[in-house]
């Protein structure tokens, strides 16, 4: 029985992991320009955010979920304002070499950066409680056991998800000159950016 809420939970991670938006492209972004490393972490960390909104659905934590929700204007801005922040960073960065002594400093720096930027849309809850809802897991009758299985499972899902994406993209890291780096820089830029400026947009219309 547990390891069928393992696997309930592996295909909602999965499922809700695949559409493509801002973090799918920074994703893809990172993966180009500094190679599959920096994709994997920043997928984990994506991973790592899903889990826990999955924990709150999961587990009902009410209290901390209507927290969330309530102060989900704020944390849109906040993630609508780092995304437009993030944009032009990228827009306005340089293709470099990576020094060796930074890659774990780098690493960690996409894990917690995708972490955070995940966790500024509280709707995701919504998004869980309706899927586990409509895949009969909605409910664990007490049985907090079976839950922790069900978020594990979104954990694993979420990250295959991101670790099949990092994979496939980073056969074209290396591939691209400065020049293409560049032109890679600018439209992520802009695009990201674009996301940042829609969220922030829906908070006044």
């Amino acid at each position: 029985m547990e390891f069928e809420y393992f696997f309930r939970g592996l295909i909602v991670g999965f499922s809700l992991a695949i559409p493509v938006g801002p973090i799918g492209l920074l994703l893809i972004r990172r993966t180009l320009a500094r190679g599959r490393a920096s994709g994997l972490a920043s997928g984990l960390g994506a991973a790592t955010a899903d889990a826990i909104y999955g924990s709150i659905a999961g587990f009902g934590v009410t209290l901390l979920s209507n927290f969330l929700l309530e102060n989900s204007v704020v944390l849109r801005f906040v993630g609508g304002a780092f995304l437009c922040y993030l944009g032009i960073k990228i827009f306005l960065s340089r293709p470099s070499e990576k020094k060796l002594s930074k890659e774990t400093e780098n690493l960690f720096s996409d894990y917690i950066s995708t972490v955070i930027l995940t966790l500024t849309n509280p709707a995701t809850i919504l998004a869980f409680a309706a899927v586990f809802a409509a895949s009969g897991v909605a409910h664990t009758h007490g049985h907090y056991w079976f839950t922790v299985f069900l978020v594990t499972g979104v954990f694993c899902g979420s990250a295959m998800w991101w670790f099949v994406l990092s994979s496939i993209v980073s056969l074209f890291h290396g591939r691209f000159e400065s020049t293409g780096l560049k032109i890679i820089n600018r439209i992520s830029g802009v695009l990201i950016s674009g996301f940042g400026l829609v969220i922030l947009l829906s908070l006044v219309l």
